[in-house]
């Protein structure tokens, strides 16, 4: 029977010679996921180095934590400043941004 809108079914059922050959070979694991393959002698493993620019954006941005932690504090205990005219005129930034 056949799927009323494709005739994926069809296809599949045409293709299932080869199917279980294929079936075989995914029931192997491969010699990367099978964590106990051995390597032939000679064979080199994979290194990658990256440059100082790379490194550099990897490492943790540098801020300070002690202020960080103090906002957070204030944030919790309701404490922060808020100045609504300056969040106000940020968003009409933003919108004037976003249209054009």
């Amino acid at each position: 029977m056949t799927d009323p809108i494709s005739s994926f079914r069809r296809i599949a059922q045409m293709d299932t010679p080869s199917r279980p050959a294929a079936a075989k070979v995914s029931e192997r694991p491969s010699d990367a996921m099978s964590e106990t393959a051995v390597k032939p002698a000679g064979m080199q493993t994979d290194q990658l180095q990256l440059s100082e620019v790379a490194q550099k954006a990897m490492q943790e941005p540098e801020f300070d934590r002690a202020k960080v932690e103090s906002i957070k504090l204030a944030i919790q205990q309701g404490l922060y400043p808020v100045d609504s005219r300056r969040i106000a005129e940020n968003f009409v930034a933003i919108e004037k941004m976003i249209k054009g």
